[in-house]
Protein backbone atom coordinates (compact mmCIF):
# COMPACT_ATOMS: atom_id res chain seq x y z
CA UNK A 1 0.00 0.00 0.00
CA UNK A 2 1.29 3.57 -0.71
CA UNK A 3 2.20 5.48 1.74
CA UNK A 4 -0.07 8.26 0.69
CA UNK A 5 -2.85 6.45 1.72
CA UNK A 6 -1.46 5.87 5.15
CA UNK A 7 -2.33 8.68 7.80
CA UNK A 8 0.07 8.19 10.45
CA UNK A 9 -0.22 9.66 14.08
CA UNK A 10 1.35 9.81 17.62
CA UNK A 11 -0.07 10.07 20.76
CA UNK A 12 1.22 10.82 24.02
CA UNK A 13 0.29 10.26 27.65
CA UNK A 14 0.95 12.71 30.85
CA UNK A 15 3.81 14.62 30.75
CA UNK A 16 3.30 16.75 33.95
CA UNK A 17 5.46 19.52 33.06
CA UNK A 18 7.88 20.72 35.10
CA UNK A 19 7.95 16.91 36.35
CA UNK A 20 8.48 15.32 33.32
CA UNK A 21 11.30 12.58 32.55
CA UNK A 22 13.98 15.15 30.69
CA UNK A 23 15.34 11.80 28.24
CA UNK A 24 11.69 10.33 27.91
CA UNK A 25 10.60 13.33 26.33
CA UNK A 26 14.00 14.28 24.37
CA UNK A 27 13.21 10.35 22.89
CA UNK A 28 9.96 11.56 22.13
CA UNK A 29 10.96 14.66 20.16
CA UNK A 30 13.79 12.64 18.21
CA UNK A 31 11.07 9.79 17.50
CA UNK A 32 8.64 12.48 15.90
CA UNK A 33 11.76 14.00 14.13
CA UNK A 34 12.07 10.54 12.69
CA UNK A 35 8.34 9.19 12.18
CA UNK A 36 7.23 12.43 10.64
CA UNK A 37 3.59 11.89 11.59
CA UNK A 38 0.53 14.11 9.91
CA UNK A 39 -1.42 13.88 13.67
CA UNK A 40 -0.45 14.61 16.94
CA UNK A 41 -2.64 13.92 19.68
CA UNK A 42 -1.69 15.02 23.58
CA UNK A 43 -4.29 12.75 26.05
CA UNK A 44 -3.92 15.23 28.79
CA UNK A 45 -2.22 16.01 32.23
CA UNK A 46 0.20 17.73 30.20
CA UNK A 47 1.35 19.79 33.39
CA UNK A 48 1.33 18.87 36.88
CA UNK A 49 -0.28 22.18 37.94
CA UNK A 50 0.00 22.33 41.48
CA UNK A 51 -0.66 25.25 41.86
CA UNK A 52 -4.22 24.25 41.62
CA UNK A 53 -4.25 21.35 42.92
CA UNK A 54 -7.27 20.19 44.77
CA UNK A 55 -5.18 18.53 47.31
CA UNK A 56 -2.73 21.43 47.35
CA UNK A 57 -5.01 23.16 50.65
CA UNK A 58 -6.74 20.20 51.87
CA UNK A 59 -5.05 20.52 55.23
CA UNK A 60 -3.70 24.25 55.02
CA UNK A 61 -5.74 27.73 55.09
CA UNK A 62 -5.51 29.14 51.59
CA UNK A 63 -3.70 32.49 51.30
CA UNK A 64 -5.06 35.74 49.60
CA UNK A 65 -5.50 35.59 45.76
CA UNK A 66 -2.66 37.70 45.58
CA UNK A 67 -0.42 35.13 46.84
CA UNK A 68 -1.42 32.24 44.60
CA UNK A 69 -1.30 34.35 41.36
CA UNK A 70 2.31 34.40 41.20
CA UNK A 71 2.51 30.32 41.65
CA UNK A 72 -0.32 30.01 39.23
CA UNK A 73 1.91 31.85 35.93
CA UNK A 74 4.57 29.95 37.14
CA UNK A 75 3.20 26.63 36.25
CA UNK A 76 1.48 28.19 33.09
CA UNK A 77 5.43 29.37 32.27
CA UNK A 78 6.83 26.08 32.68
CA UNK A 79 4.02 23.72 30.78
CA UNK A 80 3.97 26.49 27.56
CA UNK A 81 7.78 25.92 27.83
CA UNK A 82 7.71 21.88 27.65
CA UNK A 83 5.04 22.30 25.07
CA UNK A 84 6.77 24.31 22.73
CA UNK A 85 9.46 21.87 22.62
CA UNK A 86 7.02 18.99 21.29
CA UNK A 87 5.45 21.68 18.99
CA UNK A 88 8.70 23.05 17.16
CA UNK A 89 9.33 19.31 16.57
CA UNK A 90 5.62 18.84 14.97
CA UNK A 91 6.44 22.51 13.16
CA UNK A 92 9.71 20.96 11.61
CA UNK A 93 7.82 17.77 9.96
CA UNK A 94 4.94 20.07 9.07
CA UNK A 95 2.24 17.81 11.43
CA UNK A 96 -0.78 20.34 11.14
CA UNK A 97 -3.49 17.69 12.36
CA UNK A 98 -2.84 18.65 16.19
CA UNK A 99 -5.75 17.64 19.34
CA UNK A 100 -5.84 18.37 23.00
CA UNK A 101 -7.48 16.16 25.18
CA UNK A 102 -7.92 17.62 28.67
CA UNK A 103 -6.81 15.88 31.26
CA UNK A 104 -7.79 16.21 35.41
CA UNK A 105 -4.90 17.95 36.10
CA UNK A 106 -5.02 20.22 33.25
CA UNK A 107 -8.58 20.67 34.52
CA UNK A 108 -8.11 22.10 37.80
CA UNK A 109 -7.09 25.26 35.85
CA UNK A 110 -10.58 25.18 34.77
CA UNK A 111 -12.19 24.66 38.01
CA UNK A 112 -9.49 27.46 39.55
CA UNK A 113 -11.44 29.78 37.14
CA UNK A 114 -14.69 28.70 38.32
CA UNK A 115 -14.18 30.00 41.41
CA UNK A 116 -12.60 33.42 40.15
CA UNK A 117 -14.79 34.03 37.45
CA UNK A 118 -12.69 37.26 36.85
CA UNK A 119 -9.27 35.40 35.87
CA UNK A 120 -10.79 33.88 32.22
CA UNK A 121 -6.82 33.98 31.02
CA UNK A 122 -6.11 31.06 33.33
CA UNK A 123 -8.60 28.78 31.65
CA UNK A 124 -6.59 25.76 30.17
CA UNK A 125 -7.55 26.30 26.55
CA UNK A 126 -6.18 29.87 26.60
CA UNK A 127 -3.45 29.67 29.00
CA UNK A 128 -1.77 27.05 27.07
CA UNK A 129 -2.92 29.01 24.09
CA UNK A 130 -4.09 25.95 22.25
CA UNK A 131 -5.51 27.75 19.31
CA UNK A 132 -2.39 29.56 18.41
CA UNK A 133 -0.68 26.47 18.88
CA UNK A 134 -3.29 24.60 16.36
CA UNK A 135 -4.68 22.31 18.77
CA UNK A 136 -8.41 21.21 18.57
CA UNK A 137 -9.77 21.27 21.80
CA UNK A 138 -11.28 18.16 23.44
CA UNK A 139 -12.79 19.25 26.91
CA UNK A 140 -12.22 17.46 29.96
CA UNK A 141 -14.26 14.42 29.38
CA UNK A 142 -14.97 14.65 25.80
CA UNK A 143 -13.75 11.89 23.17
CA UNK A 144 -12.00 11.98 19.95
CA UNK A 145 -12.40 10.20 17.19
CA UNK A 146 -10.16 9.47 14.32
CA UNK A 147 -10.95 6.49 12.16
CA UNK A 148 -12.61 3.38 14.33
CA UNK A 149 -10.21 4.38 17.42
CA UNK A 150 -11.69 6.99 20.12
CA UNK A 151 -9.38 8.65 22.41
CA UNK A 152 -9.74 10.66 25.61
CA UNK A 153 -7.76 11.08 29.17
CA UNK A 154 -8.64 8.01 30.60
CA UNK A 155 -9.92 9.19 33.83
CA UNK A 156 -12.99 6.73 33.84
CA UNK A 157 -13.37 3.01 34.40
CA UNK A 158 -10.63 2.88 36.87
CA UNK A 159 -9.41 -0.51 38.49
CA UNK A 160 -6.54 -2.58 38.85
CA UNK A 161 -7.84 -3.88 35.23
CA UNK A 162 -8.56 -0.29 33.65
CA UNK A 163 -8.25 -1.96 29.83
CA UNK A 164 -10.87 -4.25 30.52
CA UNK A 165 -13.00 -2.27 32.16
CA UNK A 166 -12.66 0.47 29.38
CA UNK A 167 -13.37 -1.92 27.10
CA UNK A 168 -16.49 -3.59 29.01
CA UNK A 169 -17.87 -0.08 29.64
CA UNK A 170 -17.66 1.87 25.99
CA UNK A 171 -17.26 -1.21 23.72
CA UNK A 172 -15.15 0.42 21.24
CA UNK A 173 -11.30 0.89 20.57
CA UNK A 174 -9.99 3.04 23.01
CA UNK A 175 -6.94 4.60 23.92
CA UNK A 176 -5.84 7.12 26.88
CA UNK A 177 -3.39 7.84 29.72
CA UNK A 178 -4.67 8.80 33.31
CA UNK A 179 -2.87 5.18 34.84
CA UNK A 180 0.72 5.63 34.07
CA UNK A 181 0.78 1.73 33.34
CA UNK A 182 0.72 0.03 30.27
CA UNK A 183 -2.49 -2.49 29.44
CA UNK A 184 -3.99 -4.08 26.74
CA UNK A 185 -7.33 -5.80 26.51
CA UNK A 186 -8.73 -7.20 23.35
CA UNK A 187 -11.98 -8.49 22.58
CA UNK A 188 -14.12 -9.89 19.59
CA UNK A 189 -17.83 -8.90 19.15
CA UNK A 190 -20.34 -9.89 16.66
CA UNK A 191 -19.21 -6.72 14.60
CA UNK A 192 -15.32 -7.22 15.08
CA UNK A 193 -12.31 -7.09 17.45
CA UNK A 194 -11.37 -4.03 19.85
CA UNK A 195 -9.19 -3.07 22.33
CA UNK A 196 -8.31 -1.00 24.94
CA UNK A 197 -4.91 0.88 25.51
CA UNK A 198 -3.61 2.52 28.30
CA UNK A 199 -0.21 3.67 27.53
CA UNK A 200 1.80 4.84 29.83
CA UNK A 201 3.09 8.33 30.69
CA UNK A 202 6.29 10.40 30.38
CA UNK A 203 6.08 11.63 33.81
CA UNK A 204 9.52 11.64 35.87
CA UNK A 205 8.73 8.39 37.88
CA UNK A 206 11.42 9.56 40.71
CA UNK A 207 10.15 9.20 44.51
CA UNK A 208 11.05 12.73 44.86
CA UNK A 209 9.33 13.99 41.74
CA UNK A 210 5.82 11.84 43.30
CA UNK A 211 6.36 12.90 46.95
CA UNK A 212 2.45 12.33 47.45
CA UNK A 213 3.58 8.29 47.09
CA UNK A 214 4.78 8.12 50.06
CA UNK A 215 7.89 5.56 48.26
CA UNK A 216 4.96 3.36 47.35
CA UNK A 217 6.24 1.08 44.45
CA UNK A 218 4.48 1.70 41.01
CA UNK A 219 4.07 0.10 37.77
CA UNK A 220 4.26 3.37 35.69
CA UNK A 221 5.74 3.02 32.20
CA UNK A 222 7.53 5.92 29.90
CA UNK A 223 5.65 5.69 26.02
CA UNK A 224 3.67 6.77 24.03
CA UNK A 225 1.78 5.06 20.57
CA UNK A 226 2.46 5.38 16.70
CA UNK A 227 -0.71 4.84 15.19
CA UNK A 228 -1.28 4.34 11.18
CA UNK A 229 -4.93 5.03 9.82
CA UNK A 230 -6.11 3.88 6.78
CA UNK A 231 -8.63 2.28 4.67
CA UNK A 232 -12.16 2.81 6.06
CA UNK A 233 -10.93 4.11 9.79
CA UNK A 234 -8.57 0.60 10.04
CA UNK A 235 -5.42 1.73 12.42
CA UNK A 236 -2.55 -0.68 13.52
CA UNK A 237 -1.10 0.58 17.12
CA UNK A 238 2.25 0.29 17.94
CA UNK A 239 3.40 1.23 21.67
CA UNK A 240 6.47 2.11 22.10
CA UNK A 241 8.23 2.12 25.57
CA UNK A 242 11.26 4.13 27.22
CA UNK A 243 13.28 2.38 29.17
CA UNK A 244 15.69 4.29 30.57
CA UNK A 245 15.14 7.25 27.82
CA UNK A 246 15.74 4.76 24.82
CA UNK A 247 13.15 3.35 22.82
CA UNK A 248 13.99 1.68 19.14
CA UNK A 249 11.72 2.17 16.00
CA UNK A 250 12.25 0.12 13.07
CA UNK A 251 15.11 -1.00 14.09
CA UNK A 252 16.50 2.74 14.93
CA UNK A 253 17.95 2.74 18.35
CA UNK A 254 16.65 6.45 19.71
CA UNK A 255 18.25 7.99 23.29
CA UNK A 256 16.46 10.25 24.61
CA UNK A 257 20.50 11.05 27.03
CA UNK A 258 21.89 12.76 24.31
Amino acid sequence: MAKSKVRRAIVTPDKHFPYEDKPAIQALIKAIKLVKPDIYVDLGDVGEWESVSMWKWKRKKQPPLEHMIPDIEKDIEDVNRGMDQIDRALDKVKCKERHFTEGNHDNWLNRFVERYPYLPQFRVKKALKLDERGYTYHPFGKFLKLGKLFFYHGHQYGGQYHAANHLRKLGCNIMYGHWHDLQQMSATHMDGPKSAWSIGCLKDMSSEANLWLDGRRINWAHAFAIIDFYGKGLFTVNVVQIIDGKCSIRGRLIDGNS
